[in-house]
């Protein structure tokens, strides 16, 4: 039976996943689809773009509790078994987000969901993942270069928490991110990204650009 209890529960998590925040904040509120505007993600940084800091921040916070809420589900339903089950509801929800199936399995890319995992899992955890996103934003400016670099330093931070299973998540986190961000890189490479309006780089361009 806990077998299936197990599969209910990775399947909700799935489902958590995959509700789609940045579009019904953005029909619901501004009567926009984030969809066809900016990147066309319906992650974090578009809805930002899209609609504010207000409709980004309601959008950042779903996000990341979509993360936290799943890898939960086991506790709250008072499964037991070993902790990485937790980490495998988290991974579905990744999953729900990136492949939604009320978006004809298409999503954003998980940045979000993967800190409300962590915080979830591991508040420690979280706090090292935000020591070193945070600064990585302010200076770049970019949050897909910062994700990047995040999840990369994020994945060797973990060894010293001596949790085999937060490494391997975290190693498959890295390896999607990677894959969803592949036209960023290529921007990156270009010298096109979309840079937020505030860190160091922001203010650099705009004074330099003002000097012209």
């Amino acid at each position: 039976m806990s077998i299936l209890y197990y599969s209910l529960t990775f399947i909700l998590a799935y489902l958590i996943g995959s509700f789609p925040t940045g579009v019904i904040v953005g029909k619901l509120f501004y009567h926009e689809d984030i969809r066809k505007y900016g990147s066309g993600n319906i992650g974090t940084t578009n809805s930002f773009r899209v609609m504010g800091p207000i409709g980004g921040s309601a959008v950042l916070l779903v996000d990341v509790l979509k993360g936290t809420l799943a890898t939960n589900l086991p506790r709250i339903f008072h499964l037991q078994g070993p902790s990485y089950l937790l980490l495998i509801a988290g991974i579905c929800a990744i999953l729900g987000h990136t492949f939604s199936i009320f978006l004809k399995f298409k999503g954003g890319k998980a940045v979000a969901t993967s800190a409300g995992i962590f915080l979830g899992y591991n508040l420690r955890f979280f706090g090292v993942c935000a020591i070193i996103f945070l600064p990585l934003l302010f200076i770049t400016s970019y949050v897909s270069l910062s994700s990047l670099l995040s999840i990369t330093l994020i994945f060797i931070a973990s060894f010293w928490f001596h949790d085999i299973f937060l490494t391997v998540i975290a190693g498959m986190m890295m390896i999607i991110l990677f894959i969803r961000h592949r036209d960023n890189i290529k921007r990156l490479i270009n010298h096109n990204e979309n840079i937020v309006p505030f860190g160091l780089w922001y203010w650099y361009k705009k004074i330099h650009s003002s000097k012209k």
